[in-house]
């Protein structure tokens, strides 16, 4: 039986990890974190992706842990309402949508229940080497030594070890945005009731969303702000929660409240709003998937769809060329990419998310791209 090694236990990752070993194949994945990351945000399925999810046999259980808003508040940076609106949120646009929002926690946790007894997991360990040799990939680990692959796939997100030692340094595919995001949780001490308050101010060029989860229980928190690209290491937290604090500083509202509670969450997520830009997702061996090749940014709020979609198709076309999965995705990844900066005062036109989330067909074969 052929392996696969994937590195990434996201949605990308166990995606393809589910459908690969469907497709008959033995599979490792490798997850830098000793177990599945909690946290984050509130994420968007759309379009091809639904179907995907439906064809795991998860449709029912993904509309079940789905948010619940009945609307948002946009506010100014001291706390006035600009406006209100109970048809539509910005974080996941229509409510009477046929979408889904959910958490990616809850959808990583069900996607793991797919996979846990077929395929072998090591957490807490991550890929320091790779050498493509004649019939696959000799791979280092940073704890488990030497093991050799027949395909080795980067499904390890933006800032992907992978695509570094396969593809060469991060800088040469990344196009920064011009915002920073962090996301936290906290209690839900404003008393939110499934609904979204976002603000904005003008003056520090900081902005933000909070929203209840967890039946109202919790709040998630994104704050943001404009920025030129800086020069940091990703995995320091102590350094992005400063900056953060920094940056925010002066901003009205509940904001200073927001910033005690991010001191002290127990999960922390930042990073700069850029996209992936790659001629090639292959190079012998080795893909990508997901962000690793091609993020989107949450500014286009197609991350994860593309990350579904793209491990469905990867699966499919899993061999010794892996032309007809770049073929068939890089049309429906331009659209999507393109959502994030259609539009950089605000969301992208529903007609565009219409036509981006549903321009591919999930059948086999590079014929399958949709117009």
């Amino acid at each position: 039986m052929r392996n696969v090694l994937i590195s990434g236990a996201g949605v990308a990752g166990l995606t393809l990890a589910h459908w690969v070993r469907e497709a008959g194949f033995s599979v490792t994945v490798v997850e830098r974190s000793p177990g599945l990351r909690s946290g984050g945000q509130a994420v968007d399925i759309r379009g091809a992706a639904l179907e995907v999810m439906a064809r795991m046999g998860l449709g029912d259980r993904m509309r079940a842990a789905r948010t619940r808003m009945r609307g948002m508040s946009m506010l100014d940076g001291e706390g006035n309402e600009l406006f209100r609106s109970e048809e539509h949120v910005l974080s996941s646009g229509r409510l009477d949508s046929g979408d889904v929002e959910l958490l990616r926690e809850d959808l990583t946790a069900m996607l793991h229940e797919l996979t846990e007894d077929k395929v072998e997991f090591v957490f807490g360990d991550e890929i320091t080497a790779m050498d493509q040799v004649e019939h696959g990939v000799r791979v280092e680990f940073e704890h488990g030594g030497w093991r050799t692959f027949d395909f080795v796939i980067g499904a390890d997100g933006a800032h992907s070890t992978v695509r570094r030692l396969a593809f060469g340094p991060e800088r040469a595919y990344t196009k920064h945005l011009g915002q920073y995001l962090a996301i936290f949780p906290t209690g839900n001490f404003l008393a939110l009731d499934n609904w979204q308050m976002w603000f904005q101010d003008r003056e520090t060029h900081a902005g933000g969303a909070v929203y209840p989860v967890r039946d109202n229980t919790e709040l998630r928190v994104t704050l943001g702000f404009s920025a030129e690209e800086m020069d940091y290491d990703h995995r320091d937290v102590e350094w992005q929660k400063k900056t953060m604090a920094d940056r925010m500083a002066g901003t009205g509202w509940e904001v200073p409240r927001l910033l005690a509670a991010m001191a002290d969450a127990p999960t922390f997520y930042f990073d700069a709003m850029a996209q992936i830009h790659m001629d090639a997702w292959t190079t012998g061996r080795i893909a990508l998937v997901g962000d690793a090749g091609y993020c989107a940014s949450p500014l286009s709020g197609q991350g994860t769809s593309l990350a579904l979609v793209g491990a469905y198709v990867l699966a499919q076309e899993l061999g010794d060329d892996f032309g007809a999965y770049e073929q068939r995705m890089r049309p429906f990844v331009e659209l999507n990419q393109a959502l994030a900066t259609e539009n950089p005062a605000g969301p992208p036109a529903e007609e565009s998310i219409e036509r981006a989330k549903n321009a591919i067909s999930l059948a086999g074969g590079a014929s399958a791209v949709a117009g």
